[in-house]
């Protein structure tokens, strides 16, 4: 790290482009290394070809230039949310976390020999990020924020729920939802069905995949769907049945895999029974769900080594929320255990209503620059999340809960100024 005690006196507004006696570095952009830090005076020139890496693009930038141009990338988290598009056909900013793609081969670091070069991230925003908030949204919103989001290149985003308007009414208009998306290519829309009628329904509105959710704990399940887990798993059987006849994929949850509101803690051998039961009957994919946020890579990997001695891990994903600021370490110790599907809900937007002090599942964003940070794929445009995230987060009226995006905003915020 540079420190302003190392550097020239010069004026804090920009005046290292004119200052005769400070010699200038290079930016760092584009993951660029400490080693493009040379001396240089090619600013100096009145028309250089300077290396300013965007999208994979060497662009002349003159030295008058050369702020003007970075104010006008850097400064796009500004822009009113209604500018989204123009917003969207800013190059692509490649922030410097990006890991270096032939470090992370060659490295012989156990971390990196474990963590899949690939990670799945399910978004699941419109859904539990929205089904806790106390207004309603409205449908056109919902839309929007359905569309931005698998334009971002997240391949499944779950869109809704076909529960009933009784217990959450923020999501009684799945039907319309799902209409609005009937023909949006790009991305998978799941929705949760509790029960056979659920199932229906979200068939007759056109879903093409369903989830199914159920608990690890008794108290749990007793609380929130009103039923014991064996009632649940015979209801959840009778959807995997009536889906498997119309090759319609099935997702299960399990909610409370560390800790429940009602119980404490939850043993591991209750979500490993509680997983294979789910495997059995057909569900493609697992979430294991850490519900209240109270979990840590002590109690995490425990639970995990269980489930994974019953169900291919290939078969299970991970869901994580971030009461205690533990989301993310726990993600990682998860992909370290090979785990390669992880949930994520933009600007961290969620919670559970059945679950007093849960707070919102781990942002999208933040799990986004972790991942580049790593070197793991996940052909999702982080620029685009965040514009999600504002666009939801302005309709909400809440600041976001991405400490990523809230870095990168004052960041840019400040890029603009000069």
């Amino acid at each position: 790290m540079i420190t302003t005690k190392a550097l020239p006196k010069f004026s804090r507004r920009c005046s290292f482009f004119n200052h005769r006696n400070f010699v200038p570095m290079k930016p760092i952009l584009d993951g660029a290394t400490t080693n493009d830090m040379a001396p240089t005076n090619s600013f100096f020139k009145s028309d250089t070809r300077e290396a300013v890496s965007w999208s994979g693009q060497t662009r002349r930038v003159s030295q008058r230039g050369f702020l003007n141009h970075s104010r006008s990338i850097l400064g796009w988290n500004s822009m009113e949310i209604d500018n989204v598009r123009d917003a969207l056909r800013l190059p692509s900013l490649h922030f410097s976390t990006y890991y270096n793609d032939k470090l992370r081969r060659e490295s012989t670091n156990k971390l990196f020999s474990s963590i899949p070069g690939y990670v799945k991230i399910v978004e699941v925003g419109p859904r539990d990020g929205l089904q806790n908030e106390k207004d309603i949204v409205p449908t056109a919103i919902k839309v929007e924020l359905i569309k931005m989001l698998a334009s971002s290149g997240l391949p499944v985003v779950e869109a809704t729920s076909f529960v009933s308007p009784k217990w959450v009414p923020q999501l009684a208009d799945a039907k319309d939802v799902m209409e609005a998306i009937r023909d949006f290519k790009g991305a998978r829309f799941p929705v949760l069905t509790p029960n056979l009628k659920g199932f229906e329904a979200a068939i007759a509105a056109g879903a093409k995949e369903v989830a199914v959710f159920a608990s690890a704990s008794e108290g749990f399940s007793k609380s929130n769907i009103n039923c014991s887990i064996e009632d649940s798993l015979v209801r959840y059987h009778e959807v995997a049945l009536s889906a498997s006849k119309l090759s319609i994929p099935v997702r299960g949850y399990i909610s409370c895999v560390v800790g429940c509101p009602v119980e404490g803690m939850v043993s591991p051998s209750k979500v490993a029974y509680v997983a294979k039961k789910l495997c059995d009957m057909g569900c493609y994919e697992i979430s294991l769900g850490d519900t209240i946020g109270v979990g840590t890579p002590g109690t995490v990997i425990p639970m995990l080594e269980a489930v994974i001695d019953v169900v291919p891990i290939e078969k299970l994903a991970v869901h994580f929320h971030d009461t205690y600021g533990q989301a993310l370490s726990n993600i990682l110790a998860s992909l370290q255990m090979g785990i390669s599907t992880v949930d994520s809900s933009v600007s961290g937007l969620g919670g559970c209503p059945y679950a007093k002090g849960a707070s919102g599942n781990v942002a999208t964003e933040d799990v986004v620059y972790m991942l580049n940070g790593l070197g793991v794929k996940t052909n999702v445009d982080l620029q685009k999340i965040m514009l999600a995230g504002n666009f939801i987060r302005k309709h909400l009226g809440h600041s976001s809960g991405s400490k990523t995006a809230i870095a990168l905003s004052k960041i840019t915020a400040h890029a603009s100024k000069l």
